[in-house]
């Protein structure tokens, strides 16, 4: 397999092959507890107001999202996995729409086959892929807004990077160089309590949860799932 690593919008529109496109703070942590509390599936989309459409004509059941890390106005969740983590959203469509994790699914048009991911399902990530053993994966690192690179998505390339070439990381290490990190500071700041605390905790569990996030166009929609077979 050619794995490669590409960063920010620009990565995610340059992408090729099987893409997987990453956010740990938050998108697809967020969207990885939704699916392991029983969500049925997450719509992703670009823009809020794509969400709260979709949700007026039934489409989807609860919309969870942010803008400036916020819960848009009209949007039932924010974009936090211990807030997830406390929802009901069992047997639920959940229509999911953030400034950089769902803004980058939805730049990828010349991905073969998609996967959304984050730190907590990295090791099915890598064992999905591996599986299907595509020729070429793209990696994409997605920042902070798609605009700036941030060292949890880049460390969780890497880190990917390495599952897939058989070869096993120090999560501890790992850990600890994205805690030092410039994001993770947002998340002790009491001006911005809509970064919980718990959510870089959970965002930092490597391996944590045993599924993997495939995307999909179904009935011209962006459908993420549980992969099959793993998990």
């Amino acid at each position: 397999m050619d794995v490669r690593i590409e960063s920010l919008l620009e990565g995610a529109r340059r992408a090729e092959g099987t893409v997987v496109i990453i956010d740990v703070f938050r998108a697809f942590t967020t969207a990885a507890v939704a699916l392991a509390r029983g969500a049925e599936r997450i719509i992703l989309v670009a823009e809020p107001e794509e969400a709260l459409d979709l949700r007026r004509r039934g489409v989807g059941d609860l919309c969870m999202g942010e803008v400036g890390g916020q819960r848009p106005p009209g949007f039932d969740l924010g974009n936090s996995p211990y807030e997830l983590s406390q929802a009901d959203v069992a047997g639920k469509v959940l229509i999911q729409s953030t400034r950089a994790g769902t803004v980058g699914v939805c730049a990828a048009e010349h991905a073969e086959a998609l996967y959304a991911a984050s730190f907590v399902v990295a090791r099915a990530t890598a064992e999905a892929l591996r599986r299907t053993a595509p020729p070429l994966i793209t990696l994409v690192a997605m920042g902070s807004g798609a605009r700036v690179r941030s060292d949890e998505d880049e460390q969780c390339a890497l880190y990917l990077r390495n599952l897939l070439g058989g070869r096993q990381p120090d999560r501890e290490c790992v850990r600890q160089l994205v805690l030092v990190g410039a994001e993770t500071a947002k998340f002790s700041d009491p001006e911005r309590p809509y970064f919980h605390p718990r959510d870089a905790e959970i965002a930092l569990q490597i391996d944590s949860i045993d599924l993997a996030i495939a995307v999909a166009r179904e009935q011209g929609l962006l459908v993420a799932r549980r992969a099959p077979g793993v998990g």
